[in-house]
């Protein structure tokens, strides 16, 4: 009996370097592979079927939600975009870990469906330094960054649907703690209790 592989959902408002952070987790984890989307819209110069999505006509992705065949999915400027159940079954199956970087909404509705994930929350230091961050781009008006601040904070009170919160003060910490979460995950009683059962007393 092969120890099946973790589904990690990572999310964090917009200021928080969550991208950057999972860049840096997968580079430094050859056992954890991105999740791919599905997506009804057109593919684009460069990108490959099944690397960067699964390309799927509006019909075949409307049979696909009627078969409950995504673990979430959302409607984006007349697209639709999800994640395949069966790919994340797939590679989990297989041994592999898999990470998903979702909105919260998303990640509500894969807990309602997979709650055996393990769910982290990227927040930055203080208020102050999520404002900087923002502001930091430099191509918003003073009102667009307002709306963004006020937005990240608003889904900041949704972290206490997530099993983990981790600061992103400095990106080589943050990866640390998130490659902790994954190794106490792993030999949790919940989740190999039964591969080391059946282990000694098959």
């Amino acid at each position: 009996m092969k120890q099946e592989g973790i589904l990690i959902i990572i999310s964090g408002p917009s200021g928080t370097g969550k991208s950057t952070i999972v860049k840096e987790f997968i580079n430094r984890n050859n056992d954890v592979e991105l999740s791919v989307s599905a997506t009804t819209r057109k593919i684009r110069p460069g990108e490959q079927e099944g690397k960067n999505y699964f390309f799927l006509s509006k019909k075949d992705f409307t049979e696909k939600l009627k078969e409950e065949s995504f673990l979430e999915y959302a409607e984006v400027y007349g697209n639709y975009y999800g994640t395949p159940r069966d790919f994340v079954d797939e590679k989990l199956k297989a041994g592999k870990n898999v990470l998903l970087e979702i909105d919260t909404e998303g990640a509500l509705q894969i807990k309602d469906k997979f709650p055996q994930g393990v769910f982290i929350f990227i927040v930055p230091p203080s208020i102050n330094e999520l404002q900087r961050r923002i502001n930091s781009r430099g191509t918003e008006t003073e009102e667009e960054v307002e709306r963004r601040l006020n937005s990240s904070l608003e889904e900041i009170k949704q972290l206490t649907h997530y099993d983990y919160v981790v600061m992103n003060d400095h990106i080589s910490d943050a990866v640390q703690l998130i490659e902790a979460i994954l190794k106490a995950e792993k030999v949790s009683v919940l989740r190999s209790g039964n591969y080391w059962l059946s282990t000694f007393t098959s």
